[in-house]
């Protein structure tokens, strides 16, 4: 369903998630086969982020931050609880570009346990 643009922002509805408990490769090897763009706050990022991430906070975050050509994997949306990475989705995906949430944020890649820089 297409939103009109003035609600892309709202982090209502659901977008495409990969969910971290069934990553398709193992979690060290994620930027690998990912571009993964956390758009938590910088201070957020600094505390605990994942290897390979890049910092692009959602107040900043707009497809011309982004060099939409060197995007040749696919992208994942990461925020704290999968509420702000929505609409980083949805900004992607109106642009052309295959991108995901990363289902339950933070909390549960932390909550899986799973590696963190």
């Amino acid at each position: 369903m297409k939103l009109p643009r003035w609600l892309e922002w709202l982090p209502l509805g659901k977008v495409e998630c990969i969910d971290p408990a069934q990553l398709p490769c193992p979690p060290e090897q994620l930027a690998e086969h990912y571009h993964l763009i956390d758009v938590r706050t910088s201070t957020e990022w600094h505390q605990s982020h994942i290897t390979g991430s890049v910092s692009l906070p959602l107040h900043r975050f707009s497809t011309s931050s982004i060099n939409l050509t060197a995007l040749d994997k696919p992208v994942i949306c990461i925020c704290l609880s999968a509420h702000r990475s929505t609409p980083a989705v949805r900004k992607l995906r109106r642009a052309g570009i295959e991108a995901y949430e990363l289902k339950g944020g933070m909390l549960n890649w932390w909550r899986l346990n799973l590696p963190t820089d």
